[in-house]
């Protein structure tokens, strides 16, 4: 690993801290979505006014231009200011812009990226589908090439900030022939289009972030095709990359903020015997090994900061930093509630984020491919095991 801060870097890091402890919003964030929206993509445009936005994305399409190491250290003092998480812009700024840059044309990239950097639009993504989840060479939604257009009609699932969105990245069978990787589409789809259903889905923590969407003869533009008709595969593969790489760079950090945050907790409330919480050599040593934990996956990540210098799109490395980070969020959360106790079935607006955040963090090891899945891509592609059996 060759990462180093030279003295630009340092005074870069000293600029981006003090714009940032300026106009960081002092309220949260809200946590319904049409707020949401809102909020977000106004802090987004005051990012991009300021010069703040899009930090490694090219200089021609609104971004900086910069490396990624000055990426790492914009997450890393975002982390610290206690900025407004991605929420409801995550796809867009994270991957399906990302995916853009490399894979799209000039026309699209001139058309969407500025868009995004600004504060203008959401994206959605439309990969899963009832019964093709991780495993997405599954899929069987159709896009049906007609003229100048993609009829597209079957149904995604699991699609985040779909009902607030713009733009969805959506992967269709363009093939009805094909099987498998062969014969995808990766396409850029406009959400006002006739023919489109969107109905939201509780989660168990109570939100309604997540979607099914329905497709009825849905006519996309073959403009809008990213790549070829029938090379969606590939274009799939680059976005995934930024989904389980660079895109969680900054809910990496920000776990280590929350572990630290958890132990000002366990000093703060009682445990067994009234007695702080920290003060059980059970919890200590527990908030100690999440301490470490964390901080190994700071090196991983400066590590495929590294690696990612020498890169156009991050490699299947980023699947052990995503999966390391899925598995510890859930210990770290697991923790939480063992520190809160029987506090956690209080309907207290004090402890109410604690517990959100650990019904959520169940998702973690499912959403962006399962565990099972990405430890079949660490064995495969990067320690070069031999292949499960699967059908050709």
């Amino acid at each position: 690993m060759q990462l180093d801060y030279e003295p630009q870097d340092i005074a870069f890091r000293e600029e981006v801290r003090s714009w940032l402890h300026d106009n960081v919003p002092r309220e949260p964030t809200p946590m319904t979505l049409p707020e949401q929206r809102q909020f977000l993509l106004a802090w987004q445009r005051k990012q991009f006014d300021a010069g703040w936005a899009g930090i490694a994305w090219p200089q021609e399409y609104g971004g900086r231009g910069l490396s990624l190491v000055r990426q790492l250290i914009w997450y890393e003092e975002y982390v610290r200011a206690n900025a407004p998480p991605t929420g409801c812009l995550f796809v867009g700024l994270n991957h399906g812009g990302p995916t853009l840059i490399v894979r799209g044309s000039e026309a699209q990239k001139a058309l969407h990226l500025p868009k995004i950097l600004r504060g203008e639009v959401i994206w959605c993504q439309g990969f899963s589908e009832p019964g093709s989840g991780s495993d997405l060479a599954s899929l069987r939604t159709r896009g049906v090439v007609d003229g100048d257009h993609l009829v597209v009609n079957g149904q995604k699932i699991w699609t985040s900030f779909a009902q607030v969105a713009q733009y969805q990245e959506l992967v269709v069978r363009s093939d009805p022939q094909s099987r498998r990787h062969k014969g995808l589409t990766w396409v850029i789809c406009d959400m006002s289009l006739p023919g489109i259903t969107v109905r939201p889905i509780r989660t168990i923590a109570g939100e309604l972030h997540f979607c099914e969407v329905f497709y009825d003869n849905v006519r996309i533009p073959l403009s809008s095709v990213v790549g070829e008709v029938g090379n969606g595969w590939s274009v799939a593969m680059s976005t995934l990359s930024f989904e389980r790489g660079t895109a969680f760079m900054a809910h990496q950090l920000e776990l280590s903020r929350t572990v630290e945050r958890l132990i000002e907790l366990a000093r703060r409330i009682p445990g067994a015997g009234g007695k702080p919480a920290i003060k059980d050599d059970a919890v200590a040593a527990q908030l100690g090994a999440l301490r470490a934990e964390v901080a190994a996956m700071r090196a991983m990540t400066y590590m495929s900061v590294s690696r990612g210098l020498r890169q156009e799109t991050p490699g299947p490395e980023g699947t052990m930093l995503a999966l390391y980070f899925a598995v510890t969020s859930q210990k770290v959360q697991r923790v939480v509630m063992e520190v809160l106790g029987e506090r956690a079935l209080q309907r207290d607006a004090q402890w109410e984020h604690w517990v959100r955040d650990y019904l959520v963090s169940f998702s973690h090891t499912i959403a962006g491919g399962t565990a099972e899945i990405r430890r079949n891509i660490i064995g495969e592609r990067v320690l070069g095991l031999a292949r499960d059996a699967r059908p050709s």
